[in-house]
């Protein structure tokens, strides 16, 4: 089931993943089903958020499009249309025609990404020199380029990440991963180990290369205040498939999955400082030990009752459409997004 409403003619989305599954081999036992039936679209200049807790896929769903599993990761299932080439169509040596050049990641943990006996200069340089045409002269002033993009002196390209703080770290990542100027850039918990400062910097700074180069941003984060700061649409995962997707507004103001409104009553606000924070009891499902019915069956403090003869206890549920008398058609950038949520419960009343 696509996730988002038919584009406009001249707005066609960049991205789109359909019915994506991706499973873990594990020889000594059951495969872990990492990915389900995941699918979404990116639109260009559009923010997308994948949010949950960790361990839901939301990583595994941005290696699965770049390609870049491990050898125990296998794609069971699924297209990925970028620009409308298929990317699993490719081979090992077509798809890196487009790492990098369309589409780019700055992976998790700033902090160990880079190569420590190497200056960050060269390593951002040797990312253009690999995939775009240029000679040494220009690869280097593109590297001056993209470190002032991102707020580095050009004075600094030449040190080793351990000159660089915990920030600067980032903020090479980001520009290493602009080197050749792609059109979607995935950016997996892009301020995982920064203080809060610095974090509002990082956020800041995306925003700012994003209206100026116009490119589209896969957000992948646990926290509900990222997503609500920058993102124009979320994804909500749980135990590798999609609870609900749908905009910002809706998902904030109208939550219709369970898991999406105690992952929002678990969240501080400031507007309510006096009420009590909500807890998910139990931990998320094993991905090689996954229950018959709703992955959040065991946990859900909105069940239907009924033991394990419920039907939320033996049937997965599929994604159905909100009605839009609650749901918010457009964002400011005038892409209209679908509000869908996987619950049973919206079969017969809806989620109250």
């Amino acid at each position: 089931m696509q996730l988002s409403n038919p584009a406009p003619p001249s707005e066609k989305p960049l991205l789109s993943v359909h019915h994506l599954s991706t499973d873990f081999v594990n020889p000594k036992g059951e495969p872990a089903h990492a990915l389900e039936d995941v699918s979404f679209e990116v639109y260009p200049g559009q923010t997308l958020g994948l949010v949950g807790e960790s361990g839901c896929g939301k990583t595994t769903a941005l290696m699965s499009i770049m390609r870049l599993l491990p050898a125990s990761g296998r794609i069971i299932q699924g297209e990925i249309i970028l620009n409308g080439v298929d990317l699993l169509s490719l081979s090992e040596q077509e798809i890196r025609q487009y790492r990098w050049k369309e589409i780019s990641m700055v992976f998790q943990g700033a902090m160990n990404a880079l190569n420590p006996v190497i200056p960050v200069g060269d390593q951002i340089r040797e990312a253009i020199l690999l995939h775009d045409k240029m000679n040494n002269s220009q690869a280097n002033q593109r590297v001056v380029e993209l470190l002032e993009m991102v707020g580095i002196a050009q004075s600094r390209k030449d040190q080793y990440p351990h000159q660089y703080s915990g920030g600067m770290r980032q903020r090479a990542m980001i520009a290493m991963a602009l080197a050749c100027l792609p059109d979607i850039l995935f950016a997996d918990e892009p301020t995982t180990a920064l203080d809060v400062m610095i974090q509002a910097q990082v956020l800041e700074l995306l925003k700012r290369i994003q209206d100026e180069l116009g490119l589209a941003i896969v957000l992948v984060t646990h926290d509900l205040g990222v997503i609500a700061e920058v993102s124009d649409a979320a994804v909500v995962m749980y135990g590798g498939k999609v609870a609900e997707y749908g905009s910002i507004d809706a998902i904030f103001n109208f939550p219709q999955h369970p898991y999406t409104q105690r992952l929002l009553e678990a969240f501080p606000d400031l507007n309510r400082p006096a009420e009590n924070l909500a807890c998910i009891p139990g931990e998320p499902p094993r991905l090689n030990d996954l229950p018959p019915g709703c992955r959040f069956e065991p946990r859900c403090h909105l069940r239907i009752e009924g033991g394990i003869h419920s039907i939320c206890a033996l049937q997965s549920p599929e994604l159905v459409e909100i009605p839009t008398s609650i749901n918010e058609k457009t964002n400011e950038k005038k892409i209209p997004i679908r509000h869908l949520a996987a619950c049973h419960r919206l079969n017969i009343a809806g989620c109250e």
